[in-house]
C-alpha cells in the first residue's frame, strides 16, 4: 500500500507540474526554446522532492521499514538528479548563448531588479541538493546530518524561490497548490525535528549533545 501511495503521489504531482506549465503557454509548446522549457524541470524536480518528504513521513507513521520504499527512492532520486541539472543548465546555456555570460551575472540580469538575490538563493539550494547526492558514500558519517539539515532548509528556500520567480505561480490555482506544498512540507519538517529533539532528551533529564547510537 505504501508503495502504491508513493508512486501515485509522485505521478500526480508530476502531472500537476506539467499541466500548469503547459497551460501557461496554452499548450503551444512546440517549437519551444530553453527559456520556455527550463521552468518545467524545476517544477518537476521540486514536486518529486516534496513527494519524497511526504512519503517518507507516511512510511514512518505506518511503522514500515525503509526497505519498503527503497526501489521507489532509487528510481525517483535519479530522476530528481537529472531534473535539477536540466533546470539551471538550460538557462545557463541559453543566457551564455545570448551573450549574457555566466552565472551569477547571467541569472541576475534575467530577473526583475531587486530579485537577483533570489536567484542566488536558488543556486545555493542547488549546491546543497547536489551535495546530498553523495549520501551513498558519506551517509553514515557523523557529520552527515548537517548536510541533511541543509537539504531541509534548501527545500524551504526553493519554495520561496519558486514563489518569487516562477512564472507559473504568478497567479491562478497553482499558487494554492504551492501553499499546500509549503504547509505539508512544514508539517513533515516540524515532526522530524520534534522527534529528533525528543530522541536526544531522556525522560527527566537535559538534552544530550550527541545522537543516541
Amino acid at each position: 500500500m505504501c508503495q502504491i501511495i508513493a508512486w501515485t503521489t509522485s505521478l500526480t504531482v508530476s502531472a500537476t507540474a506539467i499541466i500548469v506549465w503547459g497551460s501557461y503557454y496554452d499548450w503551444h509548446v512546440w517549437p519551444i526554446n530553453s527559456y520556455e522549457l527550463f521552468p518545467v524541470f524545476g517544477l518537476l524536480a521540486f514536486s518529486l522532492m516534496w513527494a519524497h518528504y511526504v512519503c517518507g513521513a507516511l512510511r514512518e507513521l505506518m511503522g514500515l521499514d525503509k526497505a519498503v520504499l527503497k526501489r521507489y527512492f532509487d528510481i525517483t532520486s535519479w530522476a530528481v538528479l537529472v531534473l535539477i541539472c536540466l533546470h539551471p543548465g538550460l538557462l545557463i546555456y541559453q543566457r551564455f548563448r545570448d551573450g549574457y555570460g555566466l552565472p551569477p551575472r547571467s541569472y541576475m540580469s534575467y530577473v526583475a531588479p531587486g530579485l537577483g538575490w533570489v536567484t542566488l538563493l536558488g543556486s545555493a539550494s542547488w549546491l546543497v541538493f547536489i551535495a546530498f547526492e553523495f549520501r551513498r558514500k558519506f551517509g553514515r558519517r557523523s557529520w552527515w546530518h548537517y548536510v541533511a539539515n541543509a537539504g531541509d532548509a534548501a527545500m524551504l528556500a526553493i519554495l520561496y524561490h519558486g514563489l518569487r520567480l516562477g512564472t507559473q505561480l504568478m497567479n491562478g490555482w497553482f499558487r494554492y497548490v504551492w501553499l499546500f506544498y509549503f504547509l505539508t512540507l512544514s508539517a513533515v519538517l516540524i515532526r522530524k525535528y520534534v522527534k529528533r529533539y525528543r530522541g536526544h532528551r531522556p525522560p527527566g533529564g537535559p538534552a544530550h549533545q550527541k545522537s543516541p547510537a
